[in-house]
């Protein structure tokens, strides 16, 4: 199988407050990390924020450089920080243009915060799975306690301070069953782009000597957790919002699935890492510099290395880097080369692979079967949908025809 030619630009996801965080969500990968920096303050430090912020720039072959701050709960650290980060970038962006995403809980956001992002054109993405019974049964603040109220407050100041919002909303065991209820909310509240993120994790019965019970797909005798969507789960999930989507709301509602599903249908680059065909260009910066392949690969065999010790971009031009992004493609089994929507799918991602069915030992997504009825199900609007495109209509004629 050729190689691909590796992009000269990529994103990077920085974690300034690295795990630390002011809820205690059930389904969380990233707490635990604080396990690999035992006896560290989790906090970036001016320094390494300097370094972080010159490098990223300089390694990026485009016009413009987009910084996207997450955590942990990124809050955490103050606007100060912020504001310094903001001074780094001014001192070092050359001719590029500069923006800022910003991914939070919600729950410690005020005015000061609405104005500050108001005023700095930060596109923020807000962490939100549901109305309240929803959000709550997992995401509960350090002393077991709902958040859902904190989160609407927090969500009230961007819409009073008309900051560009987002939402992200993880799809779990519990929220499954829920997807017209959770699309709805999301509606009212006033999100227009929304994610929708399967929650898929593995435990093993005993931490490893790092105190890292999750795991990564390569791991021998996990179990999935309790907590994680079934396949199915998820593909009902996605196919009954898209129904709803299909026939009220394209072209006035976003749904990040829907519009690489898209993408993929027209062969263009969807934009979303699970469903490219290559991974490897979305690494992670650690609080204090480490950085890995990817933040669902936050494990010391996907170590890279520290900014403080070598370049940015000498790592995403690794070696190491360039071979975890194209052994997605290069590892298909047999049953995804043949399946008739690897186009769309392209194996999701490798976090989930770890289901072994394929006559020749190379293991499928966990999601597959969920993901092959979504596509499928998918397929008769997205077919119609291309064509308009290709024809220079839009797309939004389709719910002419799916009423």
């Amino acid at each position: 199988m050729n190689n691909y030619p590796v992009p000269s630009y990529f994103n990077l996801m920085a974690k300034p407050t690295g795990s630390l965080c002011n809820l205690s969500c059930t389904y969380c990968y990233y707490l635990e990390k604080d396990k690999l920096y035992k006896g560290h303050a989790l906090q970036m430090k001016d320094e390494t924020l300097e370094v972080f912020i010159k490098q990223y720039i300089q390694s990026q072959d485009s016009k413009e450089v987009n910084f996207v701050w997450q955590g942990g709960e990124p809050t955490l650290l103050g606007i100060d920080f912020f504001e310094k980060a903001l001074r780094f970038q001014q001192k070092h962006q050359s001719n590029k243009k500069i923006s800022n995403a910003f991914q939070t809980n919600g729950t410690l956001l005020n005015d000061e915060w609405g104005r500050f992002f108001r005023k700095n054109d930060f596109l923020v993405g807000v962490s939100v799975d549901g109305p309240q019974h929803v959000h709550d049964f997992y995401r509960k603040t350090k002393s077991d306690k709902p958040g859902f109220n904190k989160v609407m407050q927090g969500v009230e100041v961007l819409r009073k301070h008309t900051v560009d919002f987002n939402t992200l909303s993880v799809v779990n065991r519990y929220s499954q069953e829920y997807p017209l209820e959770v699309y709805g909310f999301l509606k009212d509240i006033g999100s227009r782009f929304m994610q929708f993120l399967p929650a898929v994790e593995r435990e093993k019965k005993s931490a490893n000597t790092g105190g890292l019970r999750l795991t990564h797909p390569n791991t021998k005798g996990a179990q999935v957790t309790k907590w994680s969507v079934t396949p199915m789960g998820y593909g009902r999930f996605l196919s009954r919002i898209f129904d709803e989507w299909v026939t009220k709301d394209v072209g006035k509602y976003f749904v990040q699935l829907f519009d690489a599903t898209l993408a993929n249908w027209l062969g263009k680059n969807p934009g979303l890492c699970v469903h490219k065909d290559y991974c490897g260009d979305a690494m992670v910066i650690e609080h204090n510099g480490d950085v890995y392949a990817c933040d669902h690969f936050v494990y010391p065999d996907f170590y890279r290395g520290n900014i403080h010790e070598g370049h940015l971009k000498e790592m995403y031009f690794s070696g190491e880097q360039v071979q975890f992004g194209q052994e997605k493609k290069r590892n298909l089994p047999k049953q995804c080369m043949e399946c008739p929507v690897r186009f769309a799918c392209h194996g999701d991602c490798p976090k989930h692979r770890f289901v072994f069915v394929s006559e020749d030992g190379k293991p499928i997504s966990y999601l597959c079967e969920g993901l092959y009825h979504f596509f499928n199900h998918a397929k008769p609007a997205m077919d119609f949908m291309a064509n308009e495109l290709k024809n220079e209509r839009p797309p939004a004629n389709v719910m002419k025809r799916c009423r």
